[in-house]
């Protein structure tokens, strides 16, 4: 008999791809980590990992009882969905881990509808940018993710998680008021190839959308200042430091003396922001309220 708790700790090590790693996301020792995948090797009668020197990649067995323990963790968690229903689960706690600027667009607004419309359910959040709040979804830290798409993250289909789809918004161009485009109505990005750039560090989603939009302009950013604090971004172009593309929402309110704000020309750099959950559980009785009221405040 198969333990779900060790498909966790399967499913855990290939997507860390470290021991060391996987033991930090489920709070276990490495020693634990490796004792509880001997025991699944033992219950399999197969090996499923090979460790290297890069670190510890499933064997073909390893894959192939991966791809049933995203099914079977998926259906446990509908299980814990009906079960938390058939008890009238109208109360409890639910961990949202977003990126700053999406806090303030839907998740403070899903807190104060959950306020009125769902009052036994608490929602805890906490700051975390896209890349890190997926896996803290799939590690179970928290129960559902506020992220951004980037390149390498988990797609739509991916069969450890459930995708609800919130808001697109575009990047608007940020440049000094000295700038020689400041007086455009729209700026082609293709006219800053060489400036120098303000942006997100790399692993934020937000670099991804800024360093692909320059890519498709025919450049790469010379990015010469980095902060994955848009008030810092701003500050450093009022200085003259440099040009930025910043999300429209994460203006909103800012301080913008020292620059202008001028929309893309043409297809402008889009980042898409959607809320996730592991598969299975976008039913509970605690999170389908979350994701309603999430999506409600999204289409404000």
């Amino acid at each position: 008999m198969i333990e779900a708790r060790r498909l966790h700790i399967l499913r855990a090590v290939a997507d860390h791809r470290t021991v060391t790693a996987a033991a930090a996301a489920l709070y276990l020792t490495p020693s634990a980590v490796s004792q509880q995948l001997a025991a699944l090797e033992q219950e399999t009668g197969h090996r499923l990992v090979e460790r290297g020197a890069k670190g510890v990649r499933l064997t073909p067995a390893g894959e192939i009882l991966l791809s049933h323990t995203n099914a079977v963790l998926a259906q446990l968690e509908r299980a814990e969905a009906e079960l938390a229903a058939y008890s009238s689960g109208a109360a409890g706690t639910v961990t949202v881990a977003s990126f700053a600027t999406g806090i303030a667009q839907v998740v403070a607004p899903a807190v104060a509808r959950l306020a009125g419309s769902a009052p036994g359910i608490r929602l805890r959040v906490q700051d975390a940018e896209g890349d890190a709040s997926l896996p803290m979804v799939l590690d179970r830290q928290v129960d559902v993710a506020v992220a951004v798409e980037y390149r390498g993250a988990p797609p739509a289909d991916d069969p450890r998680l459930s995708h609800v789809p919130l808001y697109a918004e575009p990047f608007d161009a940020v440049v000094p008021v000295t700038h020689r485009l400041a007086d455009t109505a729209e700026i082609p990005l293709a006219d800053l190839a060489k400036d120098p750039w303000i942006g997100p560090y790399p692993g934020n989603p937000c670099h991804d959308v800024v360093v692909l939009a320059c890519e498709n302009a025919g450049f790469q950013p010379r990015l010469e200042h980095s902060s994955d604090d848009f008030r810092a971004v701003v500050a450093l172009a009022s200085a003259d430091a440099g040009v930025a593309l910043v999300p429209r929402s994460a203006l909103r309110g800012m301080d913008l003396t020292g620059v202008v704000v001028r929309p893309v020309d043409g297809v402008a750099p889009t980042r898409r922001v959607f809320a996730a959950v592991r598969r299975g559980a976008e039913e509970h009785p605690l999170i389908r309220p979350v994701l309603e009221a999430l999506g409600e405040a999204a289409g404000e």
